[in-house]
Formats: structure tokens, sequence, C-alpha cells
């Protein structure tokens, strides 16, 4: 397809780097990258049957290496690569290669009208060859097959096992009659896609899956224009087709890092799918749903071979995730009004929230507390470092958020009693939370372990001000504390501890950095507390800190705004949340210069 008719495709040029950040298409398990003057294929797969380690996946090898483009004689072929959302051009001196993703399981690649070759290797110890291309698979307990098939004429299709237990395939083909191309089919499946397309009914195809959702996307402020685009990128190429557990459509934290669906990840991945596609919103929610323990609890994490609701490290302990559901599923009622989606969920919801209160208030106080440091979503943090449980502000903070939502929830529903009830429930926590946890001398909230204030300033010890009910002799000093330069106003506020605090390592994940879901709650927080300047301030400097890398990562440093080594790419909260909030700034300023969208 000519890019020039489509500005979408265009702006995003050579922003997917084939290095840290894959071409993939939406739903695919295919990962393509390049290393050097070769090609690869990873899959977004854990394989927990390879190795019972949790994140081995990510030092897996790739399922398809060494995958060289070659001339008449077989010699590999210098390339220069061009990406575009929906294709790869690779300039080569007999010609154009050009790679398009036919379907989630199936690359296709269109040959330039001359005779040429390829060789690559797969990591599966089985292949026939045939008179179209050939079959590899992968024998024993795991199944992982692939087809090589092309409309070309074949002229040489020879394959040989190396010493690595893999094949090595070398095919040479005669395309000059033009319009012929060579399909990858990496599947899991019995049957194989070896029927090839029209490729130039394929080009258009592939261009206008990625036009559509371009286009339905809402515009913004020019400033914001590449990044947002970017932004959207990663929302799409980074879902997650349905597989096994993996009962929903479902976007991963980061494709080729975290593979699967993480509870809190979902509530803010969904914030930016209610602008494009209300039920993909709706299944990031409803994924979790479908897991719920009988108890009432919500699955930490969800992936295609179980869930995952207990872990013995680093203690042993049930794991979930923060209490958002509620508050994510009225921020999409906000936007489609869809009553039946909140009658579906409410007794889930209901069920969760006395999960809470029934398994975690060990203390019968009337707050609960953190049993595993995961479930606090910041697995790190030098709040657990005394040990566990500990009663933290944030967690508190998100059950009255949710009571208070539940009982918005049941007036739309007709469930009155049930709204009073929540509503009286949410104003007893926040008394509790004030008259249990707040420390008037030091201005914040406490954490505290066995009953001990834990002596570290983070963020979370500010958490109750985004509930916007604080009186305002204590929302004063929780302000004091964030807008300190000292503690939490960085050049790229917020820091995850405090930059005063011995504990302070800005380049260690919940020890420092600054996370934008973090911003995103303070910076609602700040609206409902009155202090909408400092909101709106504190919002630009995410957008600023966002837009200041090529790439959106998992968490960023606080004062260069540099992603540290460990930091996921692609990350997918953080695009959401961009997202987010640079429709949030761009409506702002359309509404306060008088234009409408």
């Amino acid at each position: 397809m000519n890019k020039s008719v489509s500005p979408y495709l265009n702006l995003l040029k050579n922003r997917i780097d084939l290095s840290e950040i894959p071409f993939s298409e939406r739903g695919s398990r295919l990962l393509f990258f390049r290393e050097n003057q070769h090609f690869t294929i990873r899959l977004a797969e854990r394989w927990t049957k390879l190795s019972r380690k949790l994140s081995d996946y990510r030092q897996r090898p790739s399922l398809v290496d060494q995958l060289f483009l070659e001339d008449q004689s077989g010699s590999p072929l210098p390339v220069e690569v061009t990406t575009f959302p929906d294709s790869i051009e690779v300039s080569t001196p007999i010609g154009l290669f050009e790679f398009l993703f036919q379907d989630s399981e199936t690359i296709c690649l269109i040959l330039p009208p001359i005779v040429c070759g390829v060789s690559f290797h797969a990591r599966l110890d089985n292949c026939q060859v045939d008179r179209r291309g050939g079959i590899l698979r992968l024998t024993g307990d795991i199944r992982r097959n692939i087809a090589y098939t092309t409309n070309a004429k074949i002229l040489k299709n020879s394959s040989a096992s190396s010493n690595e237990n893999s094949q090595i395939i070398h095919l040479k083909m005669d395309a000059s009659g033009g319009n012929q191309a060579l399909l990858l089919n990496i599947t899991p499946r019995l049957g194989f896609n070896r029927w090839i397309p029209d490729p130039n009914l394929l080009r258009q195809d592939a261009a206008n899956r990625w036009i559509k959702w371009f286009s339905s996307a809402p515009e913004v402020l020019d400033e914001y224009r590449d990044q947002y685009l970017y932004a959207w990128w990663i929302m799409r190429a980074g879902l997650l087709s349905t597989r096994f557990y993996t009962t929903r459509e479902v976007m991963a934290p980061s494709k080729n890092y975290y593979v699967g669906s993480w509870q809190w990840d979902n509530f803010f991945h969904a914030l930016a799918y209610r602008y494009v596609d209300g039920r993909l919103a709706q299944d990031q929610l409803r994924i979790l749903i479908d897991h719920q323990r009988e108890d009432g609890m919500i699955p930490d994490a969800i992936h295609d071979e179980g869930t995952i609701t207990h872990l013995d490290f680093p203690v042993d302990a049930d794991v979930t995730k923060p209490p958002l559901i509620a508050w994510a599923a009225w921020k999409l009622f906000e936007l489609d009004q869809d009553r039946e989606f909140l009658d579906e969920v409410y007794g889930s919801l209901v069920s969760w929230n006395s999960w809470w209160f029934e398994k975690n208030d060990l203390d019968h106080n009337g707050l609960c507390e953190y049993q595993h440091p995961f479930s606090s979503g910041l697995d790190d943090s030098p709040l657990w470092d005394a040990g566990m449980p500990v009663e933290s502000p944030d967690l508190n903070t998100y059950l009255y958020l949710q009571m208070e939502v539940l009982a918005r929830i049941a007036v739309e529903i007709g469930e009155l009693d049930d709204a009073r009830m929540w509503k009286q429930k949410s104003e007893v926590l926040l008394k509790l939370m004030i008259e249990k946890c707040w420390d008037s001398k030091a201005g914040i909230f406490n954490a505290t372990h066995q009953g001990k204030k834990l002596d570290v300033l983070t963020p979370f010890n500010l958490f109750p001000l985004i509930t916007g009910r604080m009186p305002a002799s204590i929302s004063s000093k929780l302000i004091q504390h964030l807008q300190n330069r000292d503690e939490f106003w960085t050049a790229y506020p917020i820091p995850t501890v405090a930059a005063n605090q011995p504990q302070y390592d800005p380049q260690q994940m919940w020890r420092g950095p600054t996370w934008v879901n973090v911003n995103y709650l303070l910076i609602e927080g700040l609206f409902k507390s009155g202090y909408a300047d400092l909101a709106r301030a504190l919002r630009r400097r995410t957008l600023e800190l966002l837009m200041a890398r090529s790439d959106f990562y998992e968490y960023y440093h606080p004062d260069s705004g540099d992603n540290p080594p460990n930091a996921a790419p692609i990350f997918g909260w953080s695009a959401a949340l961009f997202i987010d909030m640079a429709i949030q700034a761009t409506r702002e300023a359309n509404s306060e210069s008088g234009e409408t969208q």
C-alpha cells in the first residue's frame, strides 16, 4: 500500500525498532525481531512445562532464528529495514521483500520478482518437506508446529538437523512471475494455514486494520499526537488472543516481558480501550471475574496455563492485586452509560469487597492489611522490609473508593438499600483511617507492621488524599509533602520513595522510580480535593516525561526521566494512561477555547 495515503502509518515510520520493540499484530503470540542482518521470531508464551521458573520465558531462545534473505546463489543479502505498523519493508540489492501479518498466527513474506531464497533455523525436532514447502513439529508433551508454504516455483527445499535439536531450512524460489509470497504459519494447532492470498489484497487488508484502529481514537492536541499514535499502536499490538485460561482477548502488560493478564494492569488498560471499543474495555475486567474464586478473591494474574492466587515467596500467602476493579468499572460507565454491565458485575464486586474485610482484617480493627507484598502491586517497596502483614494507607484508600463506587452502582441498578449501606460503610472506613492512621506530627498516614509505624516515607503515605474527602487541615499537610522538592516534587515526580529517604534508589522498581499509575491516581485525587492547578501541573509533567522517550516504559528515573535498565519496554499501562491524560488535557484545552470535539 502507498503509505502516503495514510498519515497514521507514516507518522509511525520506524518507531518499531525490531530490537526492544517487536513487529506484532493484534492477538498474535509472534514477536518479530531483527538481529544484525537476519531476523528472529519469539513467542509471547510462558510454556511452564519447559521450566518451572516463572519468568524463564524472557530468556528463552527464539523459536525461529537466523532467518536470512538470500540471493540466487544462496548467499545472505545485506538488508535495509523500514518499519510501519502494518508492514516491514526490507530493501536488498536484488529487490524489495515485505513482511506482513496475514492473521495472528501467520506471517507472510512478499517476494521480489526474481530468483531468491530464504533460510532459517527452527527449534523443532521434526521436519517433512513437500511440494509447496514443509511442516515442522515439536514432538512430545508440548505442541508447536510451523508450516512454511510458497506459491513461487521451488528450486531447492532442504532440511537438516542441527546439534541444537533444531531444523535448518534452505529454500530457493523462482518468484519472477511476480505477486508471489512465502507464508510462515506458527501454531499449536493441528491444522495449518497454507492458503496464500493475493499480496496486493493482503497489503491493503493489513493497512486497513491499523487505519481503522487509529482513526477510531479521539483527536488530541498536536503536541501529543505522535506519541499518542504510538501509544495506540501498543494498545493494539499488545493484545493476546484467547487460549485456555485466557478467556477473553486481553492486553499483556508488555508483550515481550510480561506475558499474561495482570489484575491491576487490566484496570488501567481498560481506561484507554473505553475510547475505541467498549466491549474490549469491559473484557479487561470480565476476564478477572471469569476466574474469581468461590470465596470472592480475584487472582493476581491469569495465564494460558492457569491463574496465580498463591505464592510461597517472598512469603507464603495468597496473592492478589489492589481492589480497584469497581473504580475501573465506574470509569467505563461514565463514558458508555452501560447499566447492564454494572448489573452484570455488581455481585462479583460485592463478593470481592467481602473477601478483603473477611480475610484481611487480621487485628479486627476495621482496616485491612496486605498479607503478601505482591498483593499491593508494589512488589519490592521498602514498606515490606520489616515483614508482613502491613496495614497500609493505600489499601484502605482503595477500599474506600471501592465502597463509594459500589454505592453509586447500587443506585444505578436500583439497589437503593445497598446504596445506603455502602455509603455508610465507606464513611466508617474513612473515619477509621483518620482515627488510626493519621500522624498529625509527621503530616502523613502511617503504614504499620505489628502495630509499629514503618520508618519510610512513600507517596502511599499520602494516598488518602485520593478520596477527595480529607479535612483541609490534613490535605494541606499532605500537599506540603507532595510539593517538597527534597521528597516528591522531583524533576519528574512522583518517586515511589521520597528522595531524602535512605531506602531511595531511583533505579530499583518500587524503591524510587516514577510510575505513571501512581501519578494518575494522585492527579485524580488532587482534582477531587480542590487542587486543580497542582493536578494539572502534575499531569503536564507526567505527559512530558512520557513524551521524552521514544517508547513507553514500566517506570522512569524521577530526576533524569530515563528508563532504568530493568524497566520493561512497550509497557501497557504507561501507554494507556498517556492516552487518557492526553485526551483529558485536550478536552480541557478545547473547552477553554470554546472548541467542541
